[in-house]
């Protein structure tokens, strides 16, 4: 909502110093959300006159239209006598009142005007159009024209008032009321405590039995209609500049002088009105459901088809409107025409409005339908004030009559279904509790007053809720609206001081651990979206078996592409690393931590829980066997180069090696060590995955994958060439783990080292070599690394030699080499014996 300062203060008596910068503060804190204030005419600086044109002269041989026209600028330039100005504008002639800037003055936006030569002859200034001075688009297309009563040298400025502040309210669903001048009037008044002239207070005739008739068939949409007539309008009379000015600053284009006016009033207050040319009408209006497959032409120019919920205006022929959200082309106002034989102007001269009260959620369920989102429909559906449509009508019939010379009709028409003032019980007390600050009975009663509730009682208050404010249903609404008004800035902030020896659960710490170590090795956490489609299962290339093919499919999915919950961390990932690519980020390196659901088909159907008291326990354990496994997870995806190549030397890329390592990173987070196997698993590379194992509860367990993609998931959804991922299972890794992490005790004695090379069939996997040697060497082993990977003649047909090197060291001694001889005898001892491992060069 654009709400420009001028207008404003014809409402609420503001101190002359006050901004719109100062206005904006009181408004944020009463709780609107002021997002701008917009300074009209910035830096703009006359001399900026109404000019009349005397000659305009064709000047030939260019390749647009150009024109030389002298204007009459009264004294404004100084001499009096006509200003010289080039134009290439069309749209006026000779004897036309138009805007001149004359030189020496500054547009908005820093432009300079000074005279200059062009096109042959010396401009001496500019004629403008409504673009030129900020004022947007006036329906003109072209230069502004003048009605003709101004005077030649009257300041423009003031007279097109260009120089304003306009404040610009993001008004959110529950401030319907917002939606118009008389009601951020309503809270400029409460924020500044001055007294607020509404807008709404006029005096309306009383309906009778002479008005235009209406027959309203669905009472339940459409509580209220007042329909008023005007005739005798001069079709000629265009909207005056005030009128068209304050739709602009406002956000909207005039169009014509009763659609202007509607408009007008609309904004002023917040009642959307329509207007139909009576000539047009063929019976009486009527107000009902529509027939599936009605057709309707709206104003915008599209047909639209129907649904049997739609609320529409009917006459005689049909649908001649969409209630509520815009109405149809077969009654809208005529433009006006001139016949080219006799001159007789034709148009609208007599116009029946329409100010009518309809169900909030009929309108905006027709205006989703239809995708016609209209200033109407978006008032209407946050809430109309039922009891301004009389006043927006008389409104608007005064304006009519006093702008275009019309005659309001002696008929009112007025329905209303019966309805009682809605009220609210609620303890003088309850905003106190409610914000934890003794606001007091007194404090309470007058801020709801203030936003025009009636309260009676003492300890139990009775509050009648005002008909502009649909929003207040419940005791804690009235204490929203004492505690916005008293400054939540005033509210106390007090923290809560925890009990001792509460914190992060180990759980939390393994998760929090376990992304801090990731990050450390280069990895950026990644948050995606928990749903997954059949789509990339497929291209995943999943069996019909598999269990991540068993979803929990939502009800209301945010995307019919997506529409269950997701059985593995990669698509999200792997969508990530894909868009990250194409927007030329080709090293990268993502993680995410988080729940995938798993259903084991054992899940029964969820109880509806009560919400008029606690669940018991029973209850509650009855919704968690509803619920599916929702195991957390790890995973981490790469691709393109894993160490960057500098003047340091080559870089690498990445490779199945290092989500074999993120795996490993995040199992000595939870002190747990991976068993690494040669495995099989969609979407991996049959030759490049690594099943990774860990010991649960006593028995060798399967908690995870890593390696590189299939070439064919690969291309199926786009991704880099070679693209790695790895995903675990945290829940199994925490109950691997032997509890809190230990910290590794420093030997300060020295360490023995001894290397060997054991050639073993290519078959054999290292890891089960480096098994062997761990178990084989005993305590004595401190650590263990494969630093060579060997095949050739040398070492045969079939085999391959694995280089390690062992370190030794004990707690308390320094060792022998007898001893760190030994030790390493054993390790390659039970090597051989359980891979078949032969000493190289033995």
């Amino acid at each position: 909502m654009r709400v420009p300062l001028s207008w404003l203060r014809e409402y609420v008596d503001l101190p002359a110093t006050e901004t719109g910068r100062d206005v904006q503060a009181k408004l944020v804190s009463a709780g609107l959300e002021v997002e701008a204030v917009e300074q009209l005419g910035a830096g703009l600086k006359g001399p900026l006159v109404v000019g009349k044109v005397l000659t305009v002269e064709e000047l030939e041989g260019f390749k647009k239209p150009i024109r030389f026209c002298t204007v009459d600028v009264g004294t404004a330039n100084g001499t009096g006598e006509p200003q010289e100005v080039v134009c290439g504008a069309r749209n006026f002639v000779a004897g036309d009142k138009v805007v001149v800037v004359l030189p020496g003055a500054v547009l908005p936006g820093g432009f300079a005007i000074s005279a200059r030569t062009t096109y042959g002859r010396t401009s001496h200034g500019m004629i403008c159009s409504g673009d030129e001075l900020g004022m947007g688009d006036d329906g003109s297309g072209g230069i502004i024209v003048l009605p003709p009563e101004h005077e030649a040298g009257t300041d423009a400025i003031e007279l097109l008032e260009l120089v304003d502040e306009v404040l610009d309210i993001a008004v959110t669903p529950d401030r319907g009321y917002c939606l118009s001048l008389r009601g951020v009037a309503r809270e400029t008044a409460i924020a500044y405590g001055l007294p607020l002239r509404d807008p709404a207070l006029l005096d309306v005739p009383a309906p009778n039995s002479f008005g235009y008739p209406v027959k309203i068939a669905d009472p339940s949409g459409c509580d209220r209609f007042t329909a008023r007539t005007v005739t005798g309008l001069d079709p000629e009379a265009h909207s005056p500049i005030w009128l068209r000015r304050r739709l602009q600053k406002a956000g909207m284009r005039p169009i014509s002088l009763a659609v202007d006016i509607t408009n007008y009033v609309m904004l002023e207050l917040g009642q959307p009105l329509h207007a139909y040319d009576r000539s047009r009408l063929e019976g009486p209006i009527g107000v009902r459901r529509a027939t599936a497959g009605e057709k309707i032409t709206t104003l915008d120019g599209a047909k639209r088809v129907l649904d049997a919920q739609d609320l529409v205006i009917t006459d005689d022929r049909g649908p001649i409107g969409l209630a509520g959200v815009m109405g149809g082309a077969n009654t809208e106002i005529a433009d006006v025409t001139t016949h080219p034989g006799t001159g007789e102007v034709h148009g609208t001269t007599e116009v029946v409005i329409e100010a009518a009260h309809f169900d909030a959620i009929s309108i905006a369920r027709t205006a989703r339908r239809h995708k016609l989102a209209s200033e109407a429909s978006k008032r209407f559906e946050r809430g109309v004030d039922p009891r301004a449509a009389a006043a927006a009508a008389q409104r608007t019939v005064d304006l009519l009559v006093l702008l275009a010379g019309g005659s309001a009709g002696a008929g009112v028409t007025e329905i209303v279904a019966p309805s009682a003032p809605r009220t609210i019980t609620m303890p003088a007390d309850h905003p106190d509790r409610v914000a934890g600050v003794g606001y007091g009975r007194e404090t309470v009663v007058r801020r709801l007053q203030e936003i025009g509730c009636d309260v009676s009682g003492v300890d139990e208050l009775l509050v009648t809720v005002p008909s502009w404010r649909p929003d207040l249903d419940a005791p804690n609404d009235l204490a929203e609206e004492v505690i916005r008004l008293e400054g939540y800035e005033n509210l106390p902030s007090t923290l809560p001081t925890p009990p001792s020896g509460r914190g992060l659960t180990e759980r939390q710490r393994l998760h929090r651990r376990v992304g801090r170590a990731l990050a450390g090795a280069g990895y950026v956490e990644a948050l995606n979206y928990p749903f997954i489609g059949d789509a990339v299962l497929d291209a995943f290339g999943l069996p019909a078996d598999d269990a991540r093919r068993r979803t929990v499919t939502l009800v209301n999915p945010l995307s019919d592409e997506e529409p269950a919950l997701r059985t593995t961390l990669l698509p999200g990932l792997l969508t990530a690393l894909r868009r990250n690519d194409g927007r030329g980020s080709h090293d990268l390196a993502l993680f995410e931590t988080g729940l995938v659901f798993r259903p084991t088909g054992d899940e029964t159907v969820p109880v509806r829980l009560p919400v008029d008291r606690r669940p018991t326990d029973e209850e509650v354990a009855q919704l968690d066997t509803a619920l599916p496994r929702q195991p957390r997870r790890a995973a981490v995806v790469l691709a393109g180069a894993r160490e960057q190549a500098g003047w340091w030397g080559k870089g690498r890329p990445a490779e199945w090696a290092d989500a074999v390592e993120a795996a490993r990173t995040v199992a000595r987070e939870a002190g747990v060590e991976l068993v690494v196997r040669a495995g099989r698993h969609e979407p991996w590379h049959p030759g490049r995955c690594a099943a990774l194992l860990a010991t649960v509860n006593g028995e060798e367990t399967l908690v995870g994958h890593a390696g590189e993609l299939h070439p064919r998931v690969v291309k199926a959804l786009g991704l880099p060439d070679r693209t790695c991922a790895m995903e675990i299972e945290l829940d199994l890794l925490e109950q691997a783990g032997a509890g809190a992490l230990q910290a590794p005790r420093i030997s300060t004695y020295p360490v023995a080292t001894q290397d060997v090379a054991l050639v073993v069939p290519r078959d054999v996997p290292a890891a089960e070599v480096e098994r062997a040697l761990h178990e084989g060497a005993g305590e004595l082993l401190e650590s263990l690394r494969l630093f060579d990977v060997f095949a050739g003649e040398q070492i045969g047909e079939g085999h391959k030699s694995l280089a390690y090197a062992l370190r030794f060291r004990a707690a308390d001694r320094t060792l022998t080499v007898e001893e760190a001889t030994a030790a390493r005898d054993a390790a390659v001892a039970l090597a051989a014996e359980r891979t078949g491992a032969v000493l190289r060069g033995a």
